[in-house]
């Protein structure tokens, strides 16, 4: 068992000092007022301070950094640092000072070891690397990584430098370039960590470890492979990693990241000229990237998604309601990833419901396959997988319901059905029971005419697929109460999703601004402009996907269910282009009917999916229209946040917070132009106005301002004040 300390502890503000018998200091982060430890610049001085002490101490054996917060060792600096700079400088001079205490901690002559458990990211990683040795729990919430660059940023207090040092230079740009979190047990094998335990034994592993890192001055290296050292330990091995990582990180960003390219440029020179020269590059770049727009508007995202998560949707003081047990009605797709996410993410008991045995057979190999994937990659055991597989279970009847707190309707798209639907489950479920709908079309309020607790009805509308898709839109009704909206809004955030309130009406918010950006791009179409090069140009301007490959993945039957709603609605500038019909009644529904705008008869051409020629003669089109980008880019990306700024009008939307998020995690806008309102703020509201105008004149009515854009046009306001 650990000794116990010999002297009184030393407290200072976010650290506790506590000297064992041993000879070992254990040095306890707990940063106040806040639920995860975060680095902060005024804590250096104090950390410094503990250092001074211990330096002086001859009887000193070792040093011991842990976490007095369970489940988070160091989740990374206070990014409101950063936010507050002014100049590149002043952002250097953090990452300098950063620098030099990890640099200190490198330096101290007794072992320094790292115990790990829960999230160790960014500066936390940092120090973590600084230290001797490093000991990490087998902890489901321990995740090592350097997430800067989903920033716009790159580590700045030394993980440029260090984390090539110890996995090897591929390992090290694949963490820093991606931003992804490994497991403690991946990290082991990469030799990021030296050990993994259970969390009940961390301090004395770490103590363990001290008595074998004494007398050593230097981590034990990891053996590299022949090819490995070759690779990395010669000049032109070395310039084969980097000329290949910069291919690969310009052929996903499309330059659109800066912090990539400086990433490599920073590993690169520290790896050729030394860490000395490698910490310098790394500072200043650190500053000149936190200057950028593009992290200006993804630390803006950050501040949003954090800001959410305090948020339940409704200006009521009201609180959630517990959801123990969920249902799900329908076993397609959809209603298999909501009861994954429910059972993988949230934790609680689903009963899945359809009308066919042979419906809940293929739902449930669904839900198992997603299990049995994660398993497969090691990031959950087979005990585990077997438990969440467990907490689905099929049904038939509405046997079980009679304890459900939260029904999830996905079925089709028929009104009458989820009439039904809504009947069956008030019969068979508490009063308190909310009953939302996946509907991505229907209006709620239509839904809830059905109801005869409307104010427990309410809209949940996932993407698909449900288990890679970030957003959930909850669209609630004048009737839907504050308290169904907060339960609602509280159970998607467990189901790990991003959440956005949106008010009842056709097409929502995220598919009411979808619909006339994919419209317009049919327009292009029409006009002769070649769908690759739409879609190309959509992809560099930041999209994940072109419109035309967005179509051939959602279905174009799910968007011609939805087209029809909206031109109902809005009238003229929502009216589905001819080509659409064209391609549905030649069931050309997509990658699922293997029939869509691109070929998926295997075939594919260097760079991508090939073009399905055909469509153009379907369609009547010669593609001969050499558009530049600049043209495509207004025609399509202006109609999305033309109709943005009409949904703020109409409050559809309850803040711009909210409209520039949804747009981000539910479409792909690109996030580092921060949303639709972030982005139109950008371009100047009044340039904005001048252009949708010379386009209504030269495409069409359609293209009419936003009446609010024209009145902030003449005030020379903007959507965001900062």
């Amino acid at each position: 068992m650990s000794s116990s300390t010999a002297e009184t502890p030393v407290q200072q503000e976010g650290f506790t000092l506590s000297m064992r018998d041993d000879g070992i200091a254990v040095i306890t982060i707990d940063i106040p007022g806040e639920s995860m430890n975060v680095l902060k610049a005024e804590y250096m001085e104090q950390a410094n301070a503990l250092m001074d002490r211990l330096e002086q101490d001859k009887e000193l054996k070792g040093i011991i950094y842990i976490s007095g917060k369970p489940g988070s060792f160091i989740a990374g600096a206070d990014i409101r640092m950063l936010a507050a700079c002014e100049t590149a400088e002043e952002v250097s001079a953090l990452s300098r000072g950063g620098q030099e205490f990890f640099n200190r901690i490198e330096r101290t002559k007794v072992p320094v070891v790292a115990a790990v458990d829960g999230v160790c990211l960014g500066g936390g990683l940092e120090l973590a690397m600084a230290c001797r040795g490093r000991v990490a729990t087998e902890n489901d919430k321990t995740k090592l990584g350097l997430p800067e660059v989903q920033l716009g940023l790159l580590p700045g207090s030394g993980g440029t430098q260090r984390l090539p040092r110890l996995v090897g230079i591929p390992a090290a740009l694949d963490m820093m370039l991606t931003g992804k979190q490994i497991s403690a047990d991946r990290a082991r094998k990469m030799g990021l960590v030296d050990d993994v335990v259970p969390a009940s034994i961390l301090l004395d592993a770490a103590v363990k470890l001290v008595g074998e890192l004494s007398g050593r001055r230097r981590p034990k290296k990891q053996k590299r492979s022949l090819a490995q050292r070759l690779l990395e330990g010669t000049p032109p091995g070395r310039r084969l990693i980097f000329d290949r990582a910069r291919k690969t990180s310009e052929s996903k960003s499309k330059g659109n990241y800066p912090a990539l390219p400086r990433i490599i440029d920073c590993v690169e020179h520290g790896a050729a000229k030394g860490m000395k020269r490698g910490l310098e590059m790394e500072a200043r770049c650190f500053g000149e990237l936190a200057m950028t727009p593009e992290a200006r508007q993804l630390i803006g995202i950050y501040f949003a998604t954090v800001e959410m998560k305090k948020d339940f949707g409704t200006d009521a003081d009201v609180r959630p309601r517990k959801v123990r047990k969920a249902a799900v009605l329908g076993a397609g797709l959809m209603g298999a990833g909501i009861s994954y996410v429910t059972t993988a993410k949230a934790n609680t008991p689903v009963r899945l419901k359809d009308v066919s045995a042979e419906g809940l057979g293929r739902g449930m190999k669904h839900i198992d396959g997603l299990i049995s994937e994660r398993v497969k990659r090691r990031s959950l055991t087979p005990f585990e997988g077997e438990r969440q597989l467990r907490r689905v279970t099929p049904a038939l009847e509405y046997t079980g319901f009679n304890s459900v707190d939260l029904a999830i309707e996905a079925v089709f798209e028929d009104v009458e059905l989820k009439h039904r639907m809504v009947r069956d489950v008030e019969s068979n479920t508490p009063s308190h029971t909310v009953f939302a709908s996946n509907t991505s079309s229907i209006p709620i309020a239509r839904i809830a005419e059905a109801a005869e607790r409307p104010e427990n009805v309410i809209g949940m509308h996932y993407f698909s697929p449900v288990e890679k898709m970030p957003l959930l839109e909850v669209i609630a009704t004048d009737r839907t109460s504050a308290e169904t909206i907060a339960t609602t809004v509280d159970f998607g955030r467990r189901q790990g999703k991003t959440v956005i309130v949106v008010k009842d009406g056709a097409g929502f918010y995220v598919n009411r601004i979808l619909a006339p950006y994919i419209n317009e791009a049919c327009h292009l179409l029409q006009e002769g402009v070649p769908i690759d090069h739409i879609d190309r140009t959509m992809v560099q301007f930041g999209f994940p996907l072109g419109p035309f490959a967005l179509l051939d993945e959602v279905g174009l039957d799910v968007s011609g269910k939805v087209a029809p709603i909206l031109h109902d609605a809005f009238g003229e500038r929502m009216k589905p282009v001819e080509a659409m019909e064209a391609m549905l009644k030649d069931e050309r529904y997509g990658k699922k009917a293997k029939k869509g705008f691109y070929r998926y008869d295997g075939k594919k051409k260097k760079g991508g999916k090939e073009v399905d020629q055909s469509v153009y003669k379907l369609l009547g089109v010669e593609p001969d229209n050499k558009m530049n980008e600049a043209e495509i880019i207004d025609r399509a990306v202006l109609m999305m946040v033309n109709e943005a700024a009409r949904c703020h009008h109409e409050e559809v939307i309850r803040s711009l917070r909210d409209g520039d998020i949804g747009a981000v995690f539910g479409i792909g806008f690109p996030p580092f132009r921060g949303g639709p309102f972030r982005y139109m703020d950008s371009r100047g509201i009044g340039n904005l106005v001048t252009r949708l105008k010379e386009l209504e004149s030269s495409a069409g009515t359609r293209f009419a301002p936003a009446p609010n854009l024209e009145r902030m046009a003449e005030g020379g306001a903007r959507f965001h004040q900062r």
